[in-house]
């Protein structure tokens, strides 16, 4: 999917293919949304999305790693 993040989308949860929630949308700027993580998504997943040292605050969602985006949340891809 080619997600194209809308303000809109700011607040949505994010969760992982099986449902688990791993953060919530914080902003939206240039159809590009930064996540805030859960502080319970692990180094593994952080690594697959890309997602650096575990201090920063937010993060860039890639489009690739977006499977649908609901009314109530953004479902991401098997990683």
């Amino acid at each position: 999917m080619c997600a194209r993040f809308t303000d809109g989308d700011e607040g949505k949860r994010v969760v992982n293919a099986e449902g688990d929630e791993i953060g919530i949308i914080e902003t939206v700027e240039n159809e590009s949304a930064s996540v805030n993580p859960d502080p319970g998504v692990t180094d593994a997943i952080r690594s697959k999305l890309g997602w650096g040292d575990s201090d920063e605050e937010s993060y860039e969602l890639a489009e690739r790693n977006v499977e649908t985006v609901t009314d109530d949340e953004v479902r991401l891809d098997r990683l």
